[in-house]
């Protein structure tokens, strides 16, 4: 029973695209989407992992999503914003699409942004900023959810949870890179408590009655909390402004109204934000890339630790010597790779 097992990253990846393409998903689908669940499966990140592909699956059952989308790129030479139309397909694609012209322009005029509209969106955001942090660059990258969190001093869920993700690149080591939620904590996390049958810390959610709980079950009908008070909420609602409204797509209130429910994954619109540190820093002194190493140095110095540094480390252990699964979690990827859509409601 507590068998386990080891698998390449190269191996999880052809399983997870499978489970995708057996449940209809086109390639440019299927192999993003499955290249997102396996790196947080390679990072540790349990909680945007393989748990993630159920609710994928409901959400292509229920129709919320198209499963053989193409998107599709515009980005005019004389302007420093990229658009990607995911034609109501995931947001991975789209972000695979546009990375690479957002660099591009991000490196030509020091700052560019990238719009991916009319998608599906159920992963973590480091992703997409690691694909620009690759490239020498910083970034920034931001979208709403479906309303879950209550704005602070509220009872009633308005906000997303709204990721929000930042990168700054390092030679020779891992980049900096924070990825959060503005509330407490991610909801898939309070639906890994609710499955391990596991009470919440205090101060994560309140109940529908607008009481503070520590139950999963009235955490997930009632609403979460903002991380900070005031402050996760203000920044909570800037990501509707910035990642929904400014760019044309569904605010978190709208998601949930278009989506009906929060069992599903939510459509809205993404926003990335990539820097040339070089070009902000042209005619000043100092490098910014050693500059910024003095700073990071300063913060170890003190024994505290970098932000996704336990990912990082999970990252190369996985690299050297593949990734363990649980009997529990191979017989899941079993059974939906064989039943496909059939193996959900």
């Amino acid at each position: 029973m507590n068998q386990k097992t080891t698998l390449t990253i190269d191996e999880l990846q052809d399983r997870v695209e499978t489970v995708f393409r057996n449940a209809g998903l086109n390639a440019i689908q299927s192999g993003s989407v499955a290249r997102v669940i396996v790196a947080a499966e390679r990072d540790a990140c349990k909680s945007h992992g393989i748990y993630r592909i159920e609710g994928t699956l409901r959400t292509i059952k229920a129709g919320k999503v198209k499963p053989d989308a193409v998107p599709e790129l515009a980005a005019p030479s004389n302007s420093a914003i990229a658009k990607v139309d995911a034609k109501g397909g995931f947001s991975n694609p789209a972000a695979e699409l546009g990375v690479p012209a957002l660099a591009e322009r991000a490196r030509s005029l020091g700052l560019a942004a990238l719009v991916i509209n009319d998608c599906t969106h159920f992963s973590a955001l480091w992703p997409d900023v690691e694909a620009l942090t690759e490239q020498g660059l910083a970034a920034l990258v931001m979208c709403p959810s479906y309303s879950a969190v209550a704005p602070a001093g509220g009872k009633m869920p308005l906000l997303g949870t709204n990721p929000f993700a930042f990168g700054w690149p390092r030679e020779g080591q891992p980049p900096y890179v924070f990825d959060f939620a503005t509330s407490v904590a991610a909801r898939g996390e309070i639906e890994l408590h609710r499955r391990a049958g596991k009470p919440l810390p205090d101060g994560w959610a309140i109940g529908p009655d607008g009481d503070p709980t520590t139950e999963p079950e009235a955490a997930l009908a009632g609403a979460m909390l903002p991380f900070g008070g005031h402050k996760g909420s203000a920044i909570g609602t800037m990501i509707e402004l910035l990642a929904g409204i400014m760019i044309g797509d569904l605010t978190s209130r709208e998601a949930l109204d278009q989506l009906g429910t929060t069992t599903l994954a939510p459509a809205h619109g993404e926003l990335i934000i990539a820097f040339s540190p070089e070009a902000f820093a042209a005619g000043r002194a100092g490098n910014p890339f050693a500059r910024a190493e003095f700073l990071f140095e300063a913060i170890a110095s003190q024994g505290a630790r970098l932000p996704s540094q336990r990912r990082f480390a999970a990252r190369a252990a996985s690299e050297a010597a593949g990734i363990i699964l649980t009997a529990q979690e191979m017989q899941q990827l079993e059974r939906l790779g064989a039943l496909g859509l059939d193996a959900v409601d």
